[in-house]
């Protein structure tokens, strides 16, 4: 968790991506050209896993958590009388960042901090952990009541990356990531999953660190280097670029390429369907929505 600008970061980065810290978030530039969409297709295809983000890159889970945390802080900063929140918040704050990390970075953009609680205090509770919970009660009750189905696109493209023989899974910082994928009926494609239960049990720092990331990939069997990192997240770009991973493929939902480009993606789409068909790749345009093939 960054707090601010004196903060050191307390994993590796690698010295060839510069460093810059602009309100408290720590933001790496990649330093070639992006590439081509058939360089990213060859070099899908050269990998062996690919390692997908959840919120926003499989399911447009990530506007459902927009919407819980505004209903979150929208009154709690108004009740303290500083800056009203805004779209650009999630984005800059807490987009793709484990749940309480996300509370401690808005919280610091406004000059305010709680005490941190226990993850099992209430929701009404003003601890760090109980705003943290409240805005998880919004989110599973706009989930239950909506429902979620995945991208098109983005299950287009699992569809034709496991048609091409690589491995794939699921690395979301979310604690909600198993309900999530039943939901959208995507649990069965994924074998393994790291969410932010799994994350927690094994004690692995959250994004923009790397650690869950190369969890899943040595999970899988294999290397950073062998691994695509699939993200829509500022954070989540940020950890697959210290990783070291050997493709960082962007994809925009609303942060901005810029944003995602500066953070060290190597090339940013919006939509993976962008990428389709892949060389080699026996899908087609036609699969469906559920990802059953007629």
């Amino acid at each position: 968790m960054i707090r601010g600008a004196s903060d050191k970061l307390d994993y590796p980065v690698k010295p060839s991506f510069a460093r810059t810290y602009q309100a408290g978030l720590h933001i790496l530039t990649s330093p070639h050209s992006p590439l081509s969409p058939a360089q990213t297709r060859d070099r899908v295809l050269g990998a062996r896993g690919v390692l997908f983000d959840l919120d926003g890159v499989l399911t447009p889970t990530a506007e459902v958590h927009m919407s819980a945390w505004s209903r979150l802080f929208t009154p709690f900063l108004a009740e303290h009388e500083v800056k009203p929140y805004t779209d650009a918040d999630y984005f800059a704050f807490i987009d793709g960042k484990p749940r309480y990390d996300g509370v401690r970075s808005l919280l610091a953009s406004r000059g305010l901090s709680l005490p941190d609680g226990e993850p099992e205090d209430a929701p009404e509770l003003e601890t760090v952990c109980g705003l943290g919970n409240r805005k998880n009660k919004a989110f599973n009750e706009t989930l239950a009541e909506d429902g979620v189905s995945p991208y098109p696109g983005s299950l287009r493209f699992l569809d034709a990356v496991v048609a091409a023989g690589l491995q794939v899974a699921v690395v979301t910082s979310s604690l909600n990531g198993q309900m999530v994928l039943t939901a959208a009926g995507l649990r069965d494609r994924f074998e393994i999953v790291v969410d932010g239960v799994r994350a927690r049990a094994e004690k692995l720092a959250g994004k923009p660190a790397p650690d869950t990331y190369l969890f899943g990939a040595e999970l899988l069997g294999l290397t950073a280097a062998e691994c695509v990192v699939v993200e829509d997240a500022e954070s989540g770009i940020q950890s697959g670029r210290a990783g070291d991973f050997g493709l960082v493929l962007g994809v925009d939902r609303g942060v901005g390429s810029a944003v995602l480009f500066e953070a060290g993606a190597d090339t940013v789409v919006a939509d993976l369907a962008e990428l389709l068909p892949l060389t080699g790749s026996t899908v087609s345009s036609s699969s469906t929505a559920n990802g059953v093939h007629a």
